[in-house]
């Protein structure tokens, strides 16, 4: 997963891309404009529709991306965050991966009790079957006489 200041580059080049990809929407459906002093203004293009809805599009991917980009540059750390704060943050930190260490130990511990135990059950339970394997066998051969 890419850092917060990885996230805010990639919103930005996003922005600009969508920028730049509006800006080419509009250019391809803006009237020709003559630089004449007659003040006539040109005609529009036969289908304005087809552009209104690429230009809605930009709009909502324009405002959608600059929400992102505020809501990722708030996400930053302030500059209130002296290095007291971040020393306390990373002793706070350390002390709980410390408790989370001793309770993983913990539950190894219990886990290798029970497969200790599993396994003697399963000892237990192939050593039965044998011997009832073994009766069984010596009452059928008492049975069969050659």
């Amino acid at each position: 997963m890419a850092d917060r200041l990885s996230q805010l580059q990639d919103a930005v080049n996003m922005q600009a891309e969508n920028l730049f990809n509006s800006i080419g929407c509009l250019f391809t459906s803006a009237p020709p404009c003559s630089f004449d002093k007659s003040g006539k203004t040109p005609s529009q293009n036969d289908n304005p529709e087809d552009m209104t809805e690429h230009k809605r599009v930009f709009a909502t991917l324009i405002a959608r991306n600059a929400k992102d980009i505020d809501a990722l540059i708030e996400s930053l750390p302030s500059e209130d965050s002296s290095a007291e704060l971040q020393t306390a943050s990373m002793r706070l930190l350390e002390q709980e991966g410390e408790d989370a260490a001793l309770r993983l130990q913990r539950g190894i511990e219990q886990g290798d009790k029970l497969l200790e135990e599993i396994n003697r059950a399963l000892s237990e339970i192939a050593n039965t079957q044998l011997a009832i394997n073994r009766i069984t066998d010596a009452s059928q051969g008492d049975a069969i006489k050659i």
